[in-house]
């Protein structure tokens, strides 16, 4: 194998490991889950999600948007994540960048980040039954 076959192992290994890193994560997160339910279809690099949370799903689009809005602009204010929105036209949630140039450890110390931001937020929203 020449050095750019290498590379180009190298680089796809790093992103299985970084999507693997971030499908643990969502696989024990009850508040989060993929976009797409069938696995065929989620993209390992550029990974969608959605809430979870039966109280919050069941909000309108709206309220789901606010919240997520919420929580990422807290990661933003931290200096820890930007642009992990969805996107525009999808339905509210987080998008998370898993390619090659992102190491495992980021996205391990990013999911953390996701959780506090989720409880702070999550705290915050007065449900109506």
């Amino acid at each position: 194998m020449g050095q750019i076959g290498r590379r180009r192992a190298g680089a796809c290994a790093a992103h299985q490991d970084n999507f693997r890193a971030l499908a643990q994560w969502v696989e024990r997160t009850p508040w989060i889950d993929f976009l797409a339910a069938d696995p065929a279809s989620r993209s390992p690099t550029s990974v969608c999600m959605k809430l979870a949370d039966p109280a919050l799903a069941s909000m309108s689009l709206e309220h789901q948007a606010a919240f997520c809005k919420r929580l990422t602009s807290m990661l933003e204010k931290e200096g820890v994540a930007y642009d992990v929105g969805s996107y525009r036209d999808a339905p509210p949630g987080l998008r998370v960048w898993c390619g090659a140039t992102i190491e495992s450890e980021d996205v391990q110390a990013l999911v953390a980040w996701f959780d506090w931001a989720y409880a702070i937020c999550r705290a915050e929203v007065s449900l109506v039954a």
